[in-house]
């Protein structure tokens, strides 16, 4: 019969529509598993924590894909028998966390995101700003065009399906077969049904991922009233993170520097002339001794009087990283006791001007830190770790006997809800 059966026009609408979302999905998915678990450690083209990984896959031996699950999965164990993995740990004197919730259909996600993603461009005159700000917008047109097009589709599949109930009726006319007028298809109880479970599936998806995020601020950078670039203090200048931020050392909070830390270099630079040129987030160009002299007006400070720490007023800084009030972080017992990176948590920061949220911050990702995180033992023999985790004799004898290899914080009740909860 030349006529396609309804039903089967049915069953390819919904096909459609099963395809349109799942590689909208997909195609999504390994960009924001690659944000989510790798770019702490990871650029695409240029080293930092770890290597840079365009191009991995003709690297050592990650052009198997199950060898890269298995190094992903357990780089501890799969370093034991794998010379390039172990080269790598000496270049840069660690050994990547493990990811054994990542199953192997979003480690193809990352790896196709990493293998298709289009090379950097060079720089522009409007600095990585400008550039991060375009980028931007060309996803938003991408996924404009895309779903306009998804439209039209669907529209053509109505049509199509319409057309083809008006030619059986021409045809069962034709034939002498007598059938009850067809129903048009904004009536039609099975077409209802199926706009609303699409409506219903796609709005549930959308309203359970804005309620998942309510509260995170990934990516949250605002301006400051004075321009401070972590890039040329931290990084150019090599600033320890703790000079500033000495509290997080040995208290709850990390805490922002007073104007006394700040003057303690600035009564002695007055001027911004040897570094690199600062861009804002819409490329601007900064005057760098303009933002110096916005510190000295806080400060109450005249270049070449005494200065009268009294007559400082603090700048109002704006907060960017903040908590929910019924969640506990205390900085001394991760950056003192548990000896973890700033940039673990914070990304990058001796390559940022404008400082941004880089984690998510959320609870899934404080746990998954903590079931891969390894405890800083104490070692008797050697004297070296943290002495306070002594106390666990248990684990020591575990690992003496070889039941463990390492204790992770859930080991010791990283995990437990009142560790982290009021």
């Amino acid at each position: 019969m030349i006529f396609l059966k309804t039903r089967v026009t049915k069953i390819a609408l919904l096909s459609f529509f099963s395809l349109f979302f799942s590689f909208s999905i997909y195609a999504q998915e390994g960009k924001q598993l690659f944000q989510q678990n790798c770019q702490t450690c990871h650029a695409l083209d240029k080293d930092l924590t770890g290597p840079a990984l365009r191009g991995f896959k003709e690297r050592g031996p990650w052009g198997d894909q199950k060898e890269l699950y298995k190094w992903i999965h357990n780089p501890a164990s799969y370093l034991q028998g794998n010379a390039y993995a172990k080269a790598l740990q000496q270049k840069y004197g660690a050994i990547m966390q493990a990811f054994p919730q990542l199953t192997e259909k979003q480690i193809d996600a990352i790896t196709d995101y990493i293998v298709s993603a289009p090379a950097a461009g060079q720089k522009t005159d409007g600095g990585d700003g400008a550039g991060a700000a375009a980028n931007q917008q060309g996803e938003g047109n991408g996924s404009l065009i895309f779903g306009v097009v998804s439209i039209i589709l669907a529209i053509i599949a109505l049509i199509l399906m319409q057309v083809n109930n008006n030619l059986k009726k021409l045809s069962d006319d034709k034939e002498g077969i007598n059938r009850p007028e067809q129903v048009p298809f904004w009536r039609n109880k099975v077409y209802i049904a199926l706009i609303a479970l699409l409506l219903f599936v796609v709005g549930g998806y959308y309203v359970a991922k804005g309620a998942i995020g309510l509260g995170r601020q990934q990516g949250y950078q605002p301006e400051q009233p004075i321009y401070y670039s972590h890039k040329v203090h931290a990084g150019v200048n090599q600033i320890n993170c703790l000079y500033c931020h000495g509290s997080a050392w040995e208290s709850k909070h990390a805490a922002i520097p007073s104007l006394n830390v700040c003057m303690n270099c600035h009564k002695a630079i007055s001027t911004y002339e040897k570094g690199p040129k600062l861009y804002n987030e819409e490329g601007n160009e900064i005057n760098g001794t303009a933002e110096i002299q916005k510190l000295y007006k806080y400060a109450g400070y005249t270049p070449g009087k005494p200065w009268d720490p009294s007559k400082a007023k603090s700048p109002e800084w704006v907060k960017i990283h903040n908590l929910p009030d019924h969640v506990y972080f205390n900085h001394a017992q991760h950056v003192n006791a548990g000896k973890v990176a700033c940039q673990t948590c914070h990304g990058n920061i001796q390559e940022m001007d404008v400082v941004k949220q880089v984690s998510e911050l959320s609870m899934g990702w404080c746990i998954n830190c903590h079931r891969e995180t390894k405890v800083n033992f104490f070692n008797g023999k050697d004297s070296t770790g943290n002495k306070f985790y002594s106390i666990y004799e248990k684990f020591h004898n575990d690992v003496n006997a070889g039941k463990m290899d390492s204790v992770k914080v859930a080991d010791i009740g990283g995990l437990e809800c009142q560790k982290c909860h009021y």
